[in-house]
């Protein structure tokens, strides 16, 4: 008669204490293998920074396992901060994807233990193609560190995996020293704001530095704006119709005079000025603050926080009335 299967043993009980132990242990063990990374940091680290920003075509990062996926991240930090590069799988490398990699390409080869059998296939291949190869490995003395023309050593004393065996404390360390390398380059190549705006236009900051104030503002006949020879009440229609919060008091020929908003008509209201008698040019603001169509979106929050207004009129290089914008549109935007 067969005995029924026995059901694993549970785990021990583990009180609040020792699981928050736990984490910080493992947490400690991992920031010690970067800070022992920045101690290490020697002639390999700026020679291969050297190489990498002389690369004229793309840097082509490889790993395997975990070592792939922290690869593929210090790729896409690369490509995103003024380096271009891509990821390559070596087992489909060793298929095919080798051709991807041209002679004007350099090779970035992760493997913690230096042996890694996908990688050591192509070694023969980037080096008859004449591609500067350079190696991150937790063992300098591996067929794969001495096959490199740089190698930056990125061992570790211990896993942050209490077995000491799944990559752990290793794979922070790699994915720390690709970082160091992505900024260093960041530096050396001049990478700036807009630049990576331009690479991340559907973010946040694509919008904030990218986005001028030609996109966002209104034009036409959203434009409020009346003559100066006007009522008072002419420019509060206006006002109403466009829903701006304010109007620009505009010449024959277009050019900018001043500008009514609420508060000028709480001003007048408090001298008892007849809206229907009153003409614009009496209660305007002249000279006011304005923007330029091609100014950064961004500039005009700015203007708006520094000079607590809300709404900004649009100029071009004559002064003449082009556009209108507010909060609101900026909001919309998400520029603010």
């Amino acid at each position: 008669m067969a005995t029924p299967a026995q059901s694993p043993p549970l785990p021990p009980a583990l009180d609040d204490a020792t699981l928050l132990e736990l984490g910080r242990t493992a947490l400690g063990i991992e920031a010690d293998a970067v800070a022992a990374l920045a101690k290490r940091l020697d002639g390999d680290f700026v020679r291969a920074c050297r190489l990498l920003v002389r690369c004229r075509g793309r840097v082509v990062v490889t790993g395997m396992g975990k070592s792939g996926h922290v690869a593929r991240k210090i790729a896409a930090t690369f490509a995103s901060t003024g380096t271009p590069a891509f990821f390559l799988h070596p087992g489909e490398a060793g298929h095919g994807d080798l051709g991807m990699l041209t002679r004007d390409d350099q090779v970035v080869a992760l493997s913690n233990s230096g042996e890694t059998d996908e990688i050591l296939v192509l070694v023969p291949t980037i080096k008859r193609m004449g591609v500067p190869l350079i190696a991150l490995t937790g063992r300098p003395d591996s067929a794969l560190a001495r096959a490199a023309e740089v190698h930056l050593d990125i061992s570790v004393p211990a896993e942050a995996c209490p077995l000491n065996l799944a990559p752990t404390a290793s794979t922070t360390a790699a994915l720390a020293m690709g970082d160091a390398l992505a900024v260093t380059l960041l530096r050396l190549h001049g990478f700036t704001e807009q630049d990576f705006a331009r690479s991340h236009p559907g973010g946040a900051l694509g919008r904030r530095l990218l986005l001028h104030v030609a996109d966002v503002m209104h034009t036409g006949e959203e434009i409020p704006s009346v003559a100066p020879d006007r009522p008072v009440s002419a420019g509060l229609l206006e006002m109403s119709r466009k829903g701006l919060g304010l109007t620009g008091i505009v010449a024959a020929d277009g050019r900018l005079l001043g500008v009514f908003t609420d508060g000028d008509l709480r001003r007048a209201l408090d001298r008892r000025l007849d809206v229907h008698s009153t003409l614009m040019k009496d209660v305007m603001t002249a000279d006011p603050r304005t923007i330029g169509p091609r100014e950064l979106a961004a500039e005009a929050v700015l203007l708006m926080e520094r000079h607590r207004i809300t709404a900004l009129l649009v100029v071009d290089g004559d002064r003449k009335l082009v556009g209108a914008l507010n909060v609101h549109d900026l909001l919309r935007a998400g520029v603010m």
